[in-house]
């Protein structure tokens, strides 16, 4: 069971009583009514084939509340289309794919580029961007949720969890995050928010002094995870990180757009697993290292939007504080690990630890050779009001492709 304690600045939702799955979607089927609800799911073809997310559309079957699932598919073909559109056929909901790499989707991207409103790289940041337009154009969904489709220890819980704070009339929220604890196969996972990002931001912390947005991030219990829930309306004002700050990108922006009280976090599971990335020591353009220098530089971003000066002489004062910080972070996850029955390698540990402050060091620099780089993908409002009718130019061009390639 849980504590209730509140830490930070930002409302923290605990599951007290593991209260029935039955009794939590009775309710959200009465909220429904009021407010109807959609699901995003960002996939790629590749995990159409893997085990996590034909298990994921076995427990969504019976899941009665939602209204809608938009599901955006990349790296696919057309016969990898068309295998996608029976794959997620059985889905009782109105649902509708994405086709990202079709013609119709891929020329419409092409005329925003030109128009410097793309993404401009391919990837999960895309995805969910054109996911969330969609869900704009079809107007259909009052409160959103969105999660990744490769949790192996996946059931329908996660989702009502994660969407209820949205959800429930009565409350005020306008996100939520999802959180859980990393534990698999008897250790401890989730290394790149244990021994970069918490130890990061407290680094940050002791370098510059008690800040509002430090502490703001401070307060998520896994910034990282890749489950959160929103009402419609933040979709439309929301800039999307198209790196892999994409999470920190979008807790920084939720904190720029609304007062903390209207957004919250969640415990959504009392076990998570899906896949790992490599620790890609020898390669910071893939895995865990490319993953931790995009979120440095994500946060340096918003930091120095804040005021704050940051320089070479300042990035090494920040890695130093950060790699002791660290360190005594894995002497607590070792106890924590050790009381619980949990394995932990301390090797593995202060070797990410090292790759981690390396990276900060080579964020720090891309960060200041590059000072006009804007990693974040255009609003929606900012499209539609330079394209009034790209709402519904994108609703035909998702509709036509599902009805052409229906099953």
């Amino acid at each position: 069971m849980a504590d209730f304690y509140q830490n930070g600045i930002v409302t923290t939702l605990h599951n007290l009583s593991n209260r029935s799955l039955d009794e939590l979607e009775q309710e959200l089927a009465t909220f429904a009514l009021q407010r109807p609800m959609g699901l995003v799911l960002p996939s790629l073809f590749s995990e159409l084939e893997g085990d996590a997310l034909p298990n994921i559309i076995t427990h969504l079957r019976q899941v009665n509340y939602l209204k809608k699932i938009v599901i955006g598919l990349d790296r696919a073909d057309e016969a990898q289309y068309r295998y996608a559109k029976t794959f997620f056929s059985d889905l009782p909901q109105t649902h509708h794919v994405l086709w990202n790499d079709g013609p119709r989707l891929t020329a419409f991207d092409a005329k925003l580029k030109a128009k410097g409103l793309a993404p401009e790289n391919a990837g999960k940041g895309r995805n969910v961007w054109y996911c969330f337009g969609y869900v704009l154009a079809s107007n259909q969904a009052e409160a959103v949720a969105l999660h990744d489709c490769d949790i192996l220890t996946y059931d329908r819980q996660l989702l009502a969890r994660l969407i209820y704070p949205v959800a429930n009339p009565s409350f005020n929220y306008e996100f939520c995050k999802g959180y859980y604890a990393r534990i698999a196969h008897g250790t401890m996972n989730g290394r790149v928010c244990r021994l970069l990002v918490t130890p990061l931001v407290r680094a940050l912390k002791k370098t510059f002094g008690e800040s509002d947005y430090l502490d703001y991030l401070d307060s998520y219990r896994y910034p990282l995870a890749g489950e959160f829930s929103f009402r419609r309306d933040v979709l439309n004002d929301l800039r999307i990180p198209s790196d892999w700050g994409l999470e920190i990108g979008v807790l920084s922006e939720m904190k720029r757009n609304y007062a903390t009280n209207r957004l919250c976090q969640v415990d959504i599971a009392n076990a998570y697993d899906h896949k790992h990335q490599d620790l890609s020591k020898d390669n910071d353009a893939s895995g865990l290292s490319k993953m931790s220098i995009d979120i440095s530089k994500a946060i340096f971003r918003k930091l120095a939007t804040q005021g704050i000066i940051l320089n070479s002489g300042t990035f090494r004062s920040i890695k130093a504080t950060y790699y002791r910080v660290a360190l005594d972070f894995v002497e607590s996850y070792r106890n924590d690990a050790a009381i619980n029955g949990l394995h932990l390698d301390i090797d593995k540990e202060e070797r990410a630890i090292e790759l981690f402050a390396e990276n900060i060091i080579k964020a720090g620099n891309s960060f200041l050779d590059n000072p006009m780089e804007t990693p974040f993908i255009p609003s929606w409002n900012r499209v539609s009001n330079a394209i009034p009718d790209v709402f519904e130019e994108l609703k035909a061009i998702v509709e036509a492709d599902n009805q052409e390639f229906a099953t």
